[in-house]
């Protein structure tokens, strides 16, 4: 396969193989994870087996059965239990952006999203992990689940995942929002504007963000009659609000809403009212909408990391958030190799050919180098 990369000529051509993408993955793990091990074993055959477990969406046990050269599971195990989960969290970013942060400007604003999502748990709970068990709506047969919450990119071809962290019951919302705005501010990464979901509606989140300065977009949770009627209407429009907690805090909120005409969608007739909460921006309702629906990016973020995450049933909050940062490094990859080598060379607008290299040919030539380098069993010893 020919593509171009930023660097080439128009004339010259470069060839995209497994090799290049299997080492794109790997190179932020053994830059910034180091594991002490005796013996013949490496960090390096670790890294491949865990990126096998990811690709192949499987667990430890199963990776260990299917192939001839991969670290057995007693070790794989035994050596992963060694990762420390504050090192984890202190470089996960240098992991997920390692080839990314060379093609972001320092000069330019970018739109982000905030966002939680959760890894349906099935075990029971001890000293070690009960901070880490988040109880939710049932969702897959338990309401247990191990949470992730993440800053992401929303710019069209830019769609990274900048930092996830794993989420704990004993710290707050406003906790994770100071976090990732921090990383933001040491990245030199200017916000044009947060765009955060309904679970972020709150007194404590809207004192921090105006006292930050920081321009964001927030649904309106239709909670109470005077909220409810600030939602009916049928022209785009502006109010004022006053939003009061349990605690008679109070914070003054900006509701911008805007208007559109169902005409049939979801069988639905009239006119729907989409409220917002927006500080710092003065753009029209209908750009508000607009630029909010670029936060469901960060759900597709989600469904394809989902389809490289490897299968655990461990209660062990470390492994279980090393395995999370593969898959969302994987998706990292993946996009910036998009836009390293599949931009189209022409003048405007930046424009990726998406269709020539997908997420589901990026799997394919990684779990292809794998098998090979790994050996798959192509042989099982029979009982009679």
């Amino acid at each position: 396969m020919s593509l171009l990369s930023f660097n080439s000529s128009p004339h010259s051509k470069v060839e995209l193989i497994p090799k290049k993408c299997i080492d794109s993955v790997l190179k932020p793990l053994t830059d910034n994870i180091d594991i002490k091990i005796n013996g013949s074993l490496t960090c390096k055959d670790l890294f491949y087996a865990s990126i096998c477990m990811s690709i192949e969406n499987s667990s430890i046990h199963s990776m260990s059965k299917h192939y001839q050269d991969i670290p057995c599971e007693t070790s794989t195990r035994y050596h992963l239990r060694k990762l420390n989960l504050e090192e984890l969290v202190r470089i996960n970013n240098k992991i997920l952006l390692q080839g990314p942060i060379n093609t972001l400007k320092t000069d330019k604003e970018y739109e982000f999203a905030i966002d939680f999502t959760n890894d349906p748990y099935y075990g029971g709970t001890d000293s070690s992990n009960e901070n880490y068990v988040i109880r939710s709506q049932a969702k897959k047969s338990t309401n247990s689940f191990y949470s992730y919450a993440s800053l992401s990119i929303i710019n069209k071809n830019e769609r990274f995942t900048i930092s996830v962290l794993p989420v704990e019951r004993s710290k707050t919302t406003v906790y994770y929002l100071n976090y990732f705005i921090d990383t933001l501010n040491d990245l030199d990464l200017k916000i044009k504007v947060l765009c955060l979901d309904r679970g972020f509606y709150s007194v404590d989140v809207f004192r921090f963000l105006q006292d930050e300065k920081i321009p964001h977009i927030t649904p309106v949770v239709k909670r109470g009659n005077k909220i409810k009627l600030l939602l009916i209407g049928r022209s785009a429009r502006s109010a004022k609000y006053v939003m009061k907690n349990p605690q008679k805090e109070e914070v003054s909120l900006d509701i911008v809403i805007d208007v559109k005409y169902l005409k049939g969608k979801r069988n639905k007739t009239g006119c729907e009212n989409l409220g917002f909460v927006v500080y710092g921006l003065k753009w029209k309702p209908r750009k508000i909408s607009s630029v909010y629906r670029r936060r469901f990016a960060i759900e597709s973020s989600y469904r394809m990391r989902n389809i490289v995450k490897p299968k655990t049933s461990t209660r062990d909050v470390t492994l279980r958030y090393f395995f999370a940062l593969v898959s969302f490094l994987i998706r990292n990859t993946w996009l910036f190799i998009q836009k390293k080598h599949f931009t189209i060379v022409k003048q405007g607008p930046q424009i990726i050919d998406e269709d020539k290299f997908r997420f589901d040919r990026f799997i394919l030539f990684v779990g292809e180098w794998l098998r090979r380098k790994m050996k798959i069993q192509l042989v099982v010893r029979c009982l009679r």
